[in-house]
């Protein structure tokens, strides 16, 4: 197939076709959110499929049912592909919890005016160009994405979540997100919650880890989906040439930004 048969062109941004007809953008453009809608917002290969596991398990309080039982993409749907036009958004009940790999500026006109709760996941980008080896991403610029969100107007809502923090402690983020989220968890849930998202436990649900998804839509043969959910394995991959040009590269695109990465 062409390039112009597997992607078009969405707000200046590459997508696929498959995932994101123009009907299904046209049904995420006229989305009206909710005050207390929770958005879970990151570029590709930055641990939305582990904010999918966690968010609901702590809305529902540790009740592992839905994790266990329903697919992670309609369990959180992604807004902007197809199956959101299908799965009867306006019948569920609050809290709703959704997904996004678009840019902030690609946002549809209700999520300005409602100002949902947004959990914004952030990676360091080297590791997300390795892990993106992997499985071609589209969705425009790491720099772009990034710089978008982390300058958005009305932060008081968005929560900024490092996927290195998550880490290195993640009964701590699950604290953190309970907090955000408005939920007072006891220790003993924050615990069942957190051992149940280790990465090498959340690894082995069906529901999540993507092995249910025919292979003509995502060919997990090169490589698992979920692959080792670790920090820092760019230093694996990249030379110490490439991971120079990649320095230079960021100074260069983040010359202007003050923001405190974890990375950094």
């Amino acid at each position: 197939m062409t390039e112009a048969e597997l992607y078009s062109v969405y707000k200046g941004v590459y997508v696929p076709k498959l995932l994101h007809p123009p009907e299904c953008l046209k049904y995420y453009e006229e989305f009206n959110f909710r005050e207390d809608d929770i958005l879970i917002a990151a570029y590709p290969k930055s641990g939305t499929t582990w904010m999918k596991e966690i968010v609901p398990l702590i809305q529902s309080e540790g009740d592992l049912t839905p994790v266990q039982t329903i697919p992670n993409w309609d369990r959180v749907p992604w807004l902007e592909e197809n199956r959101a036009s299908i799965l009867n958004l306006e019948e569920r009940p609050s809290p709703r919890i959704f997904a996004t790999h678009f840019h902030y500026n690609m946002m549809p006109e209700s999520f300005f005016k409602v100002k949902p709760k947004v959990l914004c996941v952030l990676r360091n980008p080297k590791d997300v160009f390795v892990s993106s080896f992997y499985y071609y991403v589209m969705f425009g610029s790491w720099f772009d994405h990034v710089k978008g969100w982390i300058h958005a107007k009305h932060q008081e809502n968005i929560l900024y979540i490092f996927y290195e923090e998550m880490i290195m402690d993640l009964k701590e983020s699950v604290r953190k997100l309970s907090s955000f989220l408005g939920k007072s968890l006891g220790e003993e849930l924050i615990e069942k919650i957190s051992d149940h998202c280790v990465f090498k436990n959340m690894k082995q649900n069906q529901m999540s880890n993507y092995s249910l998804v025919p292979a003509e839509f995502l060919d997990q043969n090169k490589s698992e989906f979920l692959r080792k959910g670790i920090s820092g394995d760019w230093r694996n991959t990249l030379t110490t040439a490439q991971s120079d040009h990649f320095d230079s590269v960021y100074e260069e695109k983040m010359k202007d930004v003050k923001f405190p990465f974890l990375w950094a």
